[in-house]
């Protein structure tokens, strides 16, 4: 048997595809000495084709590979294919993540997996929102002109519906996960009700992920890349209008 080695490499010796591999290589070299024999020669010894062929040994030889190889192709094609596609630990790590909000009460926030951090989603009241731009003043970067936000989340809201706040829920500090304080944010921030706040060093996030001025932390909340494909369904990972 005619061992290649970079397959041995590539498979394993124990690999069940390369059985495949090694008989087609077997049934080839059959087939190429079938009709051959050795004779001596002045020059000494070389293959001749000049022996009587059995033409019946070669065609049931002959389709018994095509029979082998189809099936060893199969074989050998469909892992190689598989091999090709990310793997699940590959997928977890940066697929997009389909979230069902339909559910999300007023003021409640619920939290998914993606990329391996986590990523809120706040359903904002008409009060909460309606209280965004009257903090203005006391915000670090009320305007989000630092990039932590897609284009069209670039508005007071940082959103693409006003209804729903979607950030990855990491203090741009050093990366601790804030607490959410639906009613007792005020407590932080004097006449605020609802916000983020990081016990870690004391950042403080309003309701649009917006950092305010005199902490630790120096950027609003990340926005992720995100698309809604119905009224209940938003999709994590994917840009507004991607296809």
């Amino acid at each position: 048997m005619c061992f290649n080695y970079d397959l041995v490499l590539i498979f394993g010796y124990n690999e069940p595809r390369l059985k495949f591999i090694f008989l087609l290589t077997d049934l080839s070299q059959i087939l190429r000495n079938l009709n051959k024999t050795r004779i001596p020669t002045l020059s000494g010894d070389k293959w001749m084709s000049n022996a009587p062929v059995d033409t019946g040994r070669r065609r049931f030889l002959t389709a018994a590979t095509a029979v082998v190889g189809g099936a060893g192709a199969a074989a050998v094609a469909v892992p190689f294919i598989k091999s090709w596609n990310p793997s699940a630990k590959a997928k977890a790590a940066g697929a997009p993540v389909e979230v069902n909000i339909s559910k999300v009460e007023p003021g409640q926030l619920i939290r998914v997996e993606w990329r391996g951090k986590p990523v809120w989603v706040v359903r904002r009241t008409k009060e909460i929102l309606d209280g965004l731009p009257a903090i203005d003043a006391q915000l670090r970067d009320p305007d989000s002109v630092e990039p932590q936000q897609p284009a069209y989340a670039q508005n007071t809201g940082r959103s693409i519906k006003a209804e729903y706040f979607i950030a990855v829920g990491l203090c741009t500090h050093l990366g601790c996960s804030p607490t959410y304080l639906p009613d007792t944010f005020g407590e932080q921030v004097e006449g605020v009700a609802s916000g983020f706040f990081c016990p870690c060093h004391g950042s403080k996030f309003d309701m649009a992920g917006r950092v305010f001025q005199g902490v630790p932390a120096p950027l609003n909340l990340v926005i992720p890349p995100h698309q809604y494909i119905d009224d209940g369904t938003v999709i994590i990972g994917v840009d507004k209008g991607a296809a």
